[in-house]
């Protein structure tokens, strides 16, 4: 188990790292935004601990960045805002769990541990619906035990709905959850056609549209 600190606090940091060294858990320490991006795609970690104040306004973006650099890697955030409207902005932004300051390292471990379990269990978790199935550790989607090769972009989506199966889910929100450069100006239309491009890869009758503004799994 490996956890990327990135915490420009140095004596935080460095506690935060002791603490967890005493649980046999490695860690590598960065203090600002600079090289994260670039070490989560040259090394392999189970876990990000993040300050927010590194960053102010701009932490939903570097979010976004760290899930570019490694989509599933869960993130802990370390901050001294507590109001329910910043809640509700980390969750949304796909943080998987914060704690406030100051805080307990006990707690800050049974965190860490409860985090990366939850991880495992996903990722083992593979999706199967009628004749497809998403095998989530190599990321591979077969249609009658057959590969069938997809994008990235491709998988995702796919991914997303079967995650969701049978669920009404607009244009909107796939573009948010899948598409982590959305903003207002976004075509809508990309999501027709990557729908149509499941369909044809898969089958026709694979995904339904409701009313043109959503998608479900056909039942």
């Amino acid at each position: 188990m490996k956890i990327l600190i990135v915490e420009d606090n140095h004596i935080l940091s460095n506690n935060i790292a002791k603490y967890l060294e005493l649980e046999n858990i490695k860690s590598k320490q960065l203090f600002s935004w600079d090289w994260v991006n670039l070490e989560l795609k040259s090394d392999s970690y189970d876990l990000v601990i993040m300050d927010l104040w590194l960053w102010k306004d701009d932490w939903i973006e570097i979010i976004k960045k760290i899930r570019d650099a490694s989509i599933n890697i869960p993130i802990l955030i370390l901050t001294a805002r507590d109001t329910i409207k910043d809640k509700i902005s980390w969750f949304h932004s796909w943080a998987d769990d914060f704690l406030t300051k100051p805080f307990n390292y006990e707690e800050l471990i049974l965190r860490i541990q409860a985090l990366i379990r939850r991880n495992f269990t996903e990722k083992c978790k593979n999706i199967k619906i009628w004749e497809i199935e998403i095998d989530k550790n190599v990321k591979i989607v077969k249609l009658n035990s057959k590969i069938i090769h997809l994008s990235k972009l491709e998988y995702e989506l796919l991914n997303y709905m079967l995650n969701y199966k049978w669920k009404i889910i607009s244009k909107k929100e796939l573009l948010e959850k899948v598409w982590w450069e959305y903003d207002d100006f976004f075509p809508s239309r990309t999501i027709d056609i990557y729908i149509w491009y499941l369909r044809k890869k898969l089958w026709k009758d694979l995904i339904e549209t409701v009313r043109w503004e959503w998608y479900r799994i056909s039942d």
